[in-house]
């Protein structure tokens, strides 16, 4: 598929400077697609950048389109780490006459690039995008687990049409659903209504108060391991640490938290694709939150980089078992402890027909202090959560 017909190339102006410097920075080392440059081939790169210039869907943060080439700007200047990852900037997706063309294109993006093993780190435009991200795994028929760090749950309005504080509906909504579990980060109660947290606890999906997590941030590593698709909210970062989203709150993550989240994801075999979506520069001050969004970028390249092929299974000698007999269960809960990474996941019991159709779920990933929960007779809530989805 030619994706090249989706994107432009990005301007002259955004690589000012980077011939000057003695070291060379990411600019200098990434494959871009810019002004007299071919689009890069798919086949040859294991990252890409992909921007979207669209934001007639973002509610109440209209400007947010111009924020990918305001994040490049600083991204291209920091330096590269010890990676070996081939990384490239695709450019960006130009807006289509509808909206609808603007999803199409990041779809189809989105589809090829992560049948091709290649993880897609989308910026710019509003979080809507998700939608368009999550129909690429509709396209690919692949059943996924979402995370979204998110003040809010962005469920909208019985009715309303798709944006980017109604996404979340549309997409539990789609039939046939490829959704298998929602996973929220950072939800401030006050912006929450009570029927909303009902309708999560419903539909057995994970929320995670802002409060909980920022107390242990570490808590969000096995959380964001089990994503295969990441969605990022800048609003959901303190407007301390990202100004830049006219949406932006008093409380949030830390820019040094935000980091940390997608540092994590991006070290999971099981991450196909992610975003950094809401940014506004007409909002920033001195590009405070540009930088923040630069330095993600870069914690997902490093988080990519640390990979090291541990996603479980029973048969593999690359981990440790551990089965812990329960009075609820006879055959016990089977424990998996990476070798490599230390990590833990869970076996759920399920039948093989679940087995065969949820394949990459089944095994979630835990703590020790799951563990330890289950060497005490109880069952971990985590474990409960998925068995009930699976029975």
């Amino acid at each position: 598929m030619d994706l090249s017909i989706y994107f432009e190339p990005l301007s002259d102006d955004l690589f000012e400077g980077l011939d000057q410097f003695t070291h060379p920075r990411l600019g200098n080392q990434m494959l871009i697609y810019r002004n007299g440059c071919s689009f890069p081939e798919t086949s040859g790169f294991d990252i890409a950048i992909i921007g979207v210039t669209e934001d007639r869907a973002s509610t109440g943060n209209e400007g947010c389109a111009q924020g990918a080439d305001e994040i490049r700007r600083r991204l291209y200047h920091l330096f590269p780490g010890a990676w070996n990852a081939r990384i490239a900037d695709l450019g960006n997706i130009r807006q289509g006459y509808t909206i609808e063309d603007t999803y199409f294109a990041l779809t189809s993006t989105i589809a090829a690039l992560a049948g091709n093993k290649v993880l897609p780190v989308v910026i710019g435009g509003g979080q809507d995008l998700t939608f368009a991200m999550y129909k690429a795994y509709e396209q690919m028929g692949q059943i996924i687990n979402m995370v979204a760090a998110d003040p809010m749950f962005d469920l909208g309005e019985t009715q309303t049409e798709l944006n980017s504080r109604s996404y979340l509906s549309r997409i539990i909504m789609q039939r046939p659903n490829y959704l298998f579990n929602y996973t929220n980060l950072g939800y401030q109660t006050y912006f929450v209504d009570q029927p909303a947290l009902d309708l999560m606890k419903k539909l057995l999906f994970d929320c995670y108060r802002l409060g909980s997590l920022t107390a242990n941030i570490r808590e969000t590593e096995p959380l964001v391991r089990n994503a295969d698709l990441l969605s990022f909210d800048i609003g959901s970062i303190r407007a301390a640490d990202a100004p830049g989203n006219a949406n932006a709150t008093p409380n949030g993550f830390t820019g040094d938290q935000a980091c940390r989240i997608v540092r994590y994801a991006a070290m999971s075999d099981k991450l196909t694709s992610i975003g950094i979506f809401e940014y506004n520069p007409a909002y920033d001050r001195m590009g405070l939150t540009a930088m923040l969004a630069a330095q993600m970028i870069w914690y997902i390249f490093e988080g990519f980089n640390a990979r090291k092929k541990d996603f479980p299974s029973r048969e593999s000698e690359s981990f440790i078992k551990y089965i812990v007999p329960t009075s609820d269960f006879s055959d016990g809960i089977l424990f998996l402890k990476s070798r490599k990474t230390d990590r833990w996941w869970m076996e759920v019991i399920c039948g093989a027909d679940n087995r065969q159709k949820y394949a990459s779920h089944y095994i979630v990933p835990c703590t020790y202090e799951d563990y330890q929960t289950a060497c005490n007779n109880e069952i971990p809530d985590r474990w409960w959560q998925v068995y009930q989805k699976l029975m």
